[in-house]
């Protein structure tokens, strides 16, 4: 069975970014995480970053749309 919580070591490789970046995205609420232990060590629920990346996906959707909209308008003037 897999595990339902990883690290955020394992959340940086899965996301190929930097343990800090992981660590970034759950201070600034973008990722969810727990702290569990004594030591208060944080994990992801692996629901969580899958959520996470369909969010990004939709926020990089929407970019591109408006990068699109405002192309269009330029070349239309």
């Amino acid at each position: 069975m897999p595990p339902r919580f990883v690290p955020l070591s394992d959340v940086a490789e899965m996301l190929s970014i930097s343990a800090s970046q992981a660590y970034a995205l759950v201070r600034s609420g973008e990722l969810r995480a727990i702290k569990v232990g004594g030591r208060g060590q944080w994990r992801v629920e692996v629901t969580e970053i899958e959520s996470y990346i369909q969010r990004s996906y939709k926020r990089t959707e929407e970019l591109l749309a408006e990068e699109r909209a405002l192309e269009n308008g330029r070349s239309g003037s």
